[in-house]
């Protein structure tokens, strides 16, 4: 088992994190976080993309919103 586990953290630390170790050494703080800065940018499209779906099908009346769809209401 103690194989097993050393194999886990060969994966992480040398494969799946190795691009980070790149990064890490850059001295300036915008270019070391871009990654994050990317993921932002990513989950900002999303959530507007996902806002403009909402809105179309609010417009389109599409949801059923009477009273009698839950009985706790």
């Amino acid at each position: 088992m103690k194989a097993f586990f050393y194999g886990i953290e060969d994966l992480f630390v040398n494969v799946l994190f190795a691009p980070f170790d790149l990064l890490r050494f850059m001295e300036s703080w915008w270019s070391s976080n871009m990654v994050n800065w990317l993921f932002m940018i990513i989950g900002l499209v999303a959530f507007v993309y996902w806002m403009g779906q909402l809105k179309i099908f609010n417009d389109n009346s599409e949801e059923d919103k009477s009273i009698t769809s839950h009985s706790y209401l």
